[in-house]
This record gives structure tokens, sequence and C-alpha cells, in this order.
């Protein structure tokens, strides 16, 4: 019979068996280890960037404040400056309002006083109208040539300029220039010469002219027509020649002739404007003084009663014959009756770049 050997735990391959599994602990161990730090140290990097970039935004929104807080005070000095300058204002509204009621109560007296000196004036400008003087050869534009006696607080915005080096100025002297209505017109037309001259709407053109004398360029070269069914000179033989600002006899010769012209006829711009278009140099500011469309062309019509589409006719046919690049300023006398006039002389200001003026019956 076999003899039986004892069992012994701690034998050599039990031994091995515990070393390869410790081994295998230890291994573990490490490579667990190192994976941990390596994870570590990406983390941490990842944590150093995200703080570097938080602060950089810190940094950034301290920067913003301080140019906040620096636009704050200025906005607050600006508001102090403004609030001061509100309560100068109010303070100088106040001393204003003071002043308005003392001069309130005191109205009586000042209308007194500005009647008293309108008086004066008007006797200085009378006065003034009777002296005879020179103007300097080196003043300005615009600085009146001739005295217009009027009420001395009365000025009006024309929008006009009286400007240019040959000035033509185109008087109506028809009959309707004797009133504004069609039966005063006929009304008018069988009383004397004397009270034909003395009728209020000639008498305002005639001032009209006056203005325009008075304002026109002290080197400028002038000349007027008159014109109704014919066309004249105010001066008799200068039909082509250009008179001269500065010179006293041709002002006065033309203001005393059309003082002496009596309107009478009917009315054709083509003669007019034919006239006009003949002068050498060509005009370079057209001044029509008119009050309605014409009644005839360069003859006169067959029939004693013409229409408005007629009249319109006649006014696009004597546009033919203005002169080239000349504006046309118009100072239209409204006529009772004629309702095209003014879109169409408005039209004739627009398209050749002059003006437009319908003034009132105090005017100029």
């Amino acid at each position: 019979m076999a003899k039986r050997r004892d069992f012994n735990v701690f034998s050599l391959s039990f031994l091995d068996i515990m070393s390869c599994g410790f081994g295998a602990v230890i291994l573990i161990y490490i490579i667990i280890n190192h994976a941990t730090e390596t994870t570590s140290q990406e983390i941490n990097t990842q944590l150093l960037a995200e703080i570097k970039r938080y602060e950089e935004q810190v940094k950034d929104a301290q920067e913003n404040l301080i140019v906040l807080k620096n636009t704050a005070e200025e906005k607050e000095d600006e508001i102090v400056t403004t609030e001061e300058m509100a309560v100068r204002l109010i303070e100088t509204i106040k001393a204003l309002e003071a002043e308005l009621a003392l001069l309130l109560e005191d109205g009586a007296s000042q209308n007194e006083s500005i009647e008293d000196l309108k008086s004066e004036l008007k006797d200085l400008e009378l006065e003034a109208a009777n002296l005879e003087g020179a103007v300097s050869a080196d003043e300005t534009v615009g600085t009146a040539l001739r005295t217009v006696v009027g009420e001395g607080d009365r000025q009006y915005l024309t929008g006009m300029k009286v400007g240019g080096q040959h000035i033509l100025i185109l008087l109506d002297a028809s009959a309707s220039m004797l009133d504004n209505t069609i039966v005063n017109v006929i009304r008018r037309r069988n009383l004397s010469e004397e009270e034909k001259l003395a009728s209020p709407k000639w008498q305002r053109a005639v001032a009209t002219v006056e203005w325009i004398t008075a304002n026109m360029p002290k080197d400028a070269n002038f000349q007027l027509f008159t014109f109704n069914a014919d066309t004249q000179p105010a001066i008799e033989g200068t039909e082509s020649d250009w008179l001269k600002a500065t010179e006293r006899a041709d002002t006065d010769g033309v203001i005393e002739s059309i003082s002496e012209t009596v309107p009478t006829g009917g009315t054709s711009l083509h003669n007019a404007f034919a006239l006009a278009r003949n002068l050498e140099p060509q005009p370079d500011n057209i001044f029509l003084i008119v009050d309605s469309l014409p009644t005839m062309g360069v003859e006169a019509p067959r029939r004693s009663v013409i229409e408005s589409r007629d009249r319109v006719e006649l006014f696009s046919r004597s546009l033919e014959l203005l002169p080239n690049a000349s504006p046309v300023n118009v100072i239209l006398f409204p006529m009772e009756g004629d309702p095209v006039a003014a879109p169409s002389y408005w039209k004739l200001a627009q398209v050749t770049g002059g003006s437009f003026l319908s003034p009132p019956e105090d005017w100029p």
C-alpha cells in the first residue's frame, strides 16, 4: 500500500501564484495612477486657460467701467451747466415779462410818440425827396438811386432781385390799367385825361416803376417800353438805345413820361417782346408790369369780344418772341374776369428763372 503524502499550503507553487497576483496588483495600480495624473494635467491646463480668459474679461470690464464713470461724470457736469443756463433763461424771461408789462402800461404814450415819429419821418422824407445830390460811385448795389416817398414804416419782402447790367421794364399801358373791374374800366374810359392819369391802379403802376428804378445797380443800363396795341419807349427816339441809371435826366425823364401817359387801347405782348428782342445787347433782366393776358397779337382782332382760350393762345405765341435767356420778373395787378392770368404769368416767371409778385394795393 502506497504511502500518503502530507498537504502543505506554503508549497513553491502557491508562493509563485501569490507573487504573480501581487505583481499584477502593483502593475494595475501603476497604470491607473499614471492615467489619473495625465487626466489631471489636461484638466488643470483647461482650467488655467479658462481662468486666464475670465481674468481678461474682468480686466476689460474694469476698463469699460472706468470709461463709463468718466462719461457719467461729464454728463453730470453737462446737466449742471444746462440747469444753470435754464435758470438764467428763466430769469431773463421774467425780466422781459416785467419790462413788457411796463411797456404795456405806457402803451398810450408810446403810441402817441410813434405817431409823432411817423409824422416827423414823413416830413423828413418829403424834404429829402426835394434835395438834389449825387451818389458815390463806390457804394454797393441795391442803394436807392432815387427817393421813393411813402410811409416810412412800410416795407415788403418781394423776393425780386433788381440786378443786371441791362434791365428792361415793360409797362402795360392798355385801358385795363385804369381799374381792377371791367365796369369801372368802361366808366373811366369816358373821363378826362387828367382823371384817367389819376386812376389809383395807374398810379400804382407808375409808383412800381419808381421803386424799380430806385433800386437798380448804379452801373446798370435800363430801358422802359410802354405797350398797349403798340409798343414805344418812354423817352421818344430811344427804342434802340440803353439809358443809364446814373443819369438823372434818364431816370427822371422816364418817370415824367409815364406819368403823362394815358392808358388806352388793347394789350399786345407780341409787339413788346419783339421790340425787346431787337435790343443790343440783349436784356439780362426783364420786369413785366401787367394786369391780364393779351387781347390781341401783332394786329387788332377781327371780333370785339375775345374768349379766355384765345387770350391764352395769344400769350403762348408771344413767348416765342421773348429775348433769349432773359429772366422775366412779373408784377401782376390782377384784373377781374381773367382768372387764367395769374397761373400763366407765374409759369412764365418760373420757366425763365424770374420771380412772380402780385402785390397788395398799398405796394410799393
